[in-house]
C-alpha cells in the first residue's frame, strides 16, 4: 500500500524512515520514538519505508504534513509481481544466490555476503528475485550448497523440507529490496534487520548515507526467538546466519549508529562496527506530557504496561506476584496495553498461568488505555519484566511521572534507572517479587525514589535532547551524498553456538 500525503518542500532536508513492524502502522514504544521525530521537525521533509505483515495493515498514526509518502512493504501477503529470470540473467542470480547461501553457512566465504546480496538487490529491483526464489531451481541450489562435505550443517542431514523451508522463509526476508530505496537525503534505520535492506540498497545505488538506530539489538531477539521456533536446525542455521551477516554489513556500512544505550553498542563493535561511528543517544520524554502521578491507589497495586508479547516475559511477572500475594493478599496487578495481531494465544497462556496459581481474581488485563499516565498511575510501583529491552519508553515515563520501578537487568534498563529504582536479573520470579515486597513495604522509600526518578529524567532524558540531536545528525550526514535524482515510474564476529539454538 502506498499512501501519499503533503507536498514536498524545495530546500527541505529529507529523511527516509525504514520501518519493520511499527511505525506509522502500530503502536508501540518505537512508533513513539519515530513520531516524536517526526512532529519535532516539521521544517525537514520525511517519507517512511514501512516493512509489514500482509500490506493491509492501517495507518494508525496522524502524520503531519510534511511526511510525504508512506510505502508499505509487505512480508507475508501477496507475492510481489515479475517474472523469473531468463537465459543469461537466470544464471547470473543463481550463481550470486549460490554464493549467498555459501555465505550463510561457511565461515570461510562470509566475505561473499556483501556482493551477492547486492546483485540479488538487482535482481529485487527488476522484479526477478522473488519469483526466482519460490521456484525450484532456488530450492536446489540450497540442497547442494548445505550437503557440500566438510559444512557442519550437513551433519543434521537436511531434508527437501528442511530446503523447501529455508527458501521459503529467505525469500519472504528478502522482500523489502523490491521497494524503490532512498535516493537522496538520509535513509534512517529504525531498527536493524530487514528494514535496513532498502537502505543498504539505496546506499550501494546512490550513495545515501545510512543511519541506523536500535532501540533493542534484532540479532540478539532473533537468537531468542528461533531457540523455540519450529524449525530443524538447518533451517535455523541458514535464516540465523542471514540476520548475523546482514547484522554485520548494516554495522560495516552505516554512516553513523546511535544506539539507544551502551548495551547495544557492544553488540554493534562485536559486529564489525567502526566504535568512531557510533553515538549513544537515549530516549527523551517530555516530562511536561508526563508530570507527577498523584496520590498511589489505596490498594496495594503493581501495574506493568507494554504490548502483551512473549519478549515482555508477562510470565515471570504473573509468577512474582503470586509470591507478593502470599504476603499481601490484597494485592492486586494491572496489566495495560494491547495484543499484537498474532498474539492472542500468549495472552491466553498468561491468563490461564494466573488462573492455575489461583490469582485471576486479581491480575486484570486491562487492554489499551487511552492515556498511558494512568497506567502508571494506577500502581504503587511499576513493573518491568522484559527478557530483552533496549532503552524502554515505559520506563522513563513511569520514572517521569513520579513512580518508583522494579526492573529486569536487560538492554540499558540500568543506565536509565539508576539508583531511582529497583533492578533485579529477568527470569527470576523470586527476586522480581523481593524487590516488589521491599517498596511496597517502605512507602517513604517509594515517595524518596519517584522523586528522584522524576528528576534523573528532566536532567538527562528530556525529548529536547533527543529532537536536537536528530536534528543535527540529519543535516550533516548528507554533506557528501549525490543530489536528489527523480525516480524513474516503474510499473565471526556475531556467532553463536549452534547447540544453543538448535532445540
Amino acid at each position: 500500500m502506498h499512501v501519499q500525503h503533503g507536498t514536498r518542500r524545495s530546500g527541505a532536508a529529507h529523511v527516509t524512515l525504514l520501518t519493520e513492524g511499527t511505525y506509522p502502522h502500530s503502536h508501540g514504544g518505537v512508533s513513539v520514538w519515530c513520531d516524536q521525530l517526526v512532529q519535532g521537525m516539521p521544517d525537514l521533509d520525511f517519507d517512511v519505508i514501512a516493512v509489514t505483515g500482509t500490506g493491509r495493515e492501517p495507518v494508525v498514526w496522524d502524520l503531519p504534513p510534511h511526511v510525504h509518502d508512506v510505502l508499505s512493504v509487505p512480508m507475508w501477503g501477496t507475492a510481489p509481481q515479475g517474472r523469473p529470470p531468463r537465459g543469461r540473467a537466470r544464471n547470473q542470480l543463481a550463481a550470486a544466490y549460490e554464493r549467498f547461501l555459501t555465505a550463510l553457512l561457511d565461515p570461510h566465504a562470509e566475505d561473499q555476503f556483501p556482493p551477492a546480496l547486492y546483485t540479488m538487490a538487482r535482481a529485487a529491483a527488476d522484479g526477478t528475485l522473488s519469483p526466482f526464489l519460490r521456484g525450484d531451481r532456488a530450492i536446489a541450489i540450497l540442497a547442494a550448497v548445505w550437503n557440500r562435505p566438510g559444512l557442519p550443517v550437513r551433519e543434521a542431514r537436511p531434508t527437501l523440507h528442511d530446503a523447501v523451508t529455508a527458501t521459503a522463509l529467505l525469500e519472504h526476508a528478502l522482500r523489502p529490496l523490491a521497494a524503490p530505496p532512498p535516493r537522496h537525503g538520509v535513509a534512517h534505520a529504525v531498527s536493524g534487520g530487514v528494514a535496513v535492506l532498502p537502505g543498504l540498497a539505496g546506499l550501494d545505488r546512490y550513495e545515501v548515507p545510512l543511519l541506523l538506530t536500535e532501540h533493542g539489538v534484532y540479532l540478539r531477539e532473533r537468537y531468542l526467538g528461533y531457540r523455540t521456533a519450529p524449525y530443524r536446525w538447518p533451517v535455523k542455521a541458514v535464516v540465523l546466519g542471514f540476520f548475523r551477516l546482514l547484522a554485520e554489513e548494516t554495522y560495516r556500512r552505516a554512516a553513523l549508529i546511535t544506539p539507544g544505550n551502551r548495551y547495544n553498542r557492544l553488540w554493534e563493535e562485536e559486529g564489525g562496527a567502526d566504535p568512531e561511528a557510533i553515538r549513544t543517544v537515549y530516549n527523551g520524554v517530555d516530562p511536561a506530557a508526563f508530570p507527577p502521578a498523584g496520590p498511589e491507589p489505596g490498594t496495594p497495586t503493581l501495574s506493568w504496561a507494554g504490548r502483551v508479547d512473549p519478549i515482555k516475559d508477562l510470565e515471570t511477572l504473573i509468577r512474582a506476584f503470586a509470591l507478593v500475594r502470599k504476603e499481601i493478599p490484597e494485592a492486586r496487578l494491572r496489566l495495560f496495553g494491547g495484543t499484537p495481531r498474532g498474539g492472542e494465544a500468549y495472552r491466553e497462556r498468561c491468563e490461564a498461568l494466573a488462573a492455575e496459581l489461583g490469582h485471576a481474581d486479581a491480575v486484570t488485563f486491562e487492554g489499551r488505555v487511552d492515556d498511558i499516565k494512568d497506567a502508571y498511575a494506577a500502581g504503587n510501583v511499576v513493573m518491568l519484566s522484559s527478557i530483552s529491552e533496549g532503552f524502554p519508553f515505559t520506563l522513563i515515563e513511569a520514572m517521569s511521572c513520579g513512580r518508583a520501578t522494579v526492573s529486569t537487568d536487560v538492554g540499558g534498563v540500568r543506565e536509565a534507572v539508576g539508583d531511582t529504582g529497583l533492578v533485579v536479573p529477568p527470569r527470576d520470579p523470586g527476586r522480581m517479587a523481593a524487590a516488589a515486597l521491599e517498596l511496597l513495604g517502605d512507602p517513604e522509600r517509594r515517595g524518596r525514589m519517584g522523586e528522584a526518578a522524576r528528576l534523573r529524567v528532566i536532567e538527562q532524558f528530556t525529548l529536547r535532547q533527543t529532537i536536537d540531536t536528530f536534528r543535527s545528525i540529519y543535516l550533516e550526514l548528507p554533506a557528501h551524498a549525490r543530489p536528489f535524482v527523480t525516480p524513474a515510474v516503474h510499473g565471526q564476529g556475531l556467532r553463536v553456538a549452534a547447540g544453543s539454538l538448535a532445540g
